[in-house]
């Protein structure tokens, strides 16, 4: 009687254990840590914002939102889309504090992966386009790496470890 390890992959065929074992299953939660830091970072940011923490969300003022945006106005690569948030400052505030909160919500539970992504990957290049598009040299500026990062999970959404797999698996026992 022989023993041996065996992993089974997702398919179902069974590859011996050791080391390739351990790369398959790597590769398939390479994912779960930029998971993490993007849902706790945009969590926190939303409610950094609405806490008054780094900036105040008011129209004008130190420190306030307001402020800020009539600073990066002529530096942004859309003018435009600045002059369209200074029309309501507070209001612009707020739906960008709730929007990192609903999109780092959804990626750390991986409801809706792709979508709760591609919301991050917008409010980072609008972010990027107004408020660090004058950063020199431009790795200096966060935004973009954080539209970078948040391309992987546009692309593979969220398979493992999250409401979106439950809800699959749900789907799949319903239909056989």
């Amino acid at each position: 009687m022989a023993h041996g390890n065996l992993t089974r992959t997702r398919g179902g065929a069974a590859t011996g254990g050791g080391l390739r074992g351990l790369k398959e299953t790597a590769g398939r939660y390479a994912l779960l840590p930029l998971r993490v830091f993007l849902g706790v970072t945009f969590v926190y940011a939303g409610f950094d914002k609405l806490t008054g923490g780094t900036t105040t969300l008011e129209a004008s003022g130190p420190g306030s939102l307001g402020e800020l945006m009539h600073s990066v106005r002529d530096s942004s690569a859309i003018p435009a889309l600045v002059d369209l948030a200074l029309k309501s400052p507070v209001g612009f505030g707020y739906a960008i504090a709730i929007g990192e909160i609903a999109v780092g919500l959804g990626i750390l539970v991986g409801l809706f992966g792709r979508l709760a992504a591609t919301g991050g990957a917008l409010i980072s290049l609008s972010l990027w386009l107004t408020v660090s598009w004058a950063t020199t040299p431009y790795y200096y500026g966060n935004d973009l790496a954080y539209l970078m990062a948040w391309l992987p999970l546009v692309l593979a959404g969220t398979p493992l470890l999250s409401a979106d797999a439950w809800l699959a698996s749900r789907r799949r026992l319903r239909t056989s």
